[in-house]
């Protein structure tokens, strides 16, 4: 017979694996973090784990998608706003990722190590198609709002969008280059 899975407990447990992963990333660094130092805090087992995670690297995509679920729920309601103009909502987009980020100064940190990491490369190509995938509906509701209003001017909303997203990712990567090559813990966000 097979088991059964209630949801909610599901869902309870597995936010408490990552509640203790995102803290010892913070904390240890992931590099320095083993499943063993997260079984250890919950005082669970390794089956129990592997239930959730398939390694230690799809505990860190789930940290970094839970993450960016956050962010963007965040900004949900500047979105959903139809009283907000368009470039307005923009503006606000993009003030409240450099916000989110600020906010969690060190988990980002910590990730920023390990997501440039050469061993990350496809957990890092991985997270930017579901960044993209997630951001680009909800940028190109923006643009043809801004369309709708006389503010842009473009020929596709999903296009622009896509564009949007590529240079945003870009400028993130070329910013935490930056970031690292200047000492990050000397250096704040506001001045990257």
């Amino acid at each position: 017979m097979a088991r059964t899975v209630n949801p909610t407990l599901y869902s309870v447990r597995r936010d408490a694996f990552l509640d203790v992963a995102q803290r010892l990333i913070q904390t240890k660094g992931y590099e320095a973090m083993s499943v063993q130092d997260v079984l250890n805090e919950l005082e669970a087992s390794k089956g129990a784990f592997y239930h959730y995670f398939d390694s230690k690297q799809a505990l860190l995509e789930a940290v970094i998608e839970r993450l960016a679920d956050a962010a963007l729920a965040q900004l949900a309601p500047v979105l959903a706003d139809p009283d907000i103009p368009a470039l307005q909502k923009l503006e606000k987009v993009f003030a409240g990722i450099a916000r989110y980020k600020a906010e969690r100064k060190e988990l980002v940190l910590a990730i920023i190590e390990v997501w440039n990491s050469d061993g990350n490369a496809i957990v890092r190509e991985k997270l930017r198609r579901v960044t993209s995938s997630r951001m680009v509906p909800l940028l190109s509701s923006v643009i043809r709002q801004g369309v709708d209003e006389g503010t842009l001017d473009v020929a596709s909303a999903a296009e622009t969008a896509v564009v949007f997203v590529s240079l945003m990712q870009g400028f993130s990567e070329l910013a935490t280059d930056y970031f690292i090559a200047r000492q990050a813990d000397t250096m704040s966000f506001e001045e990257v």
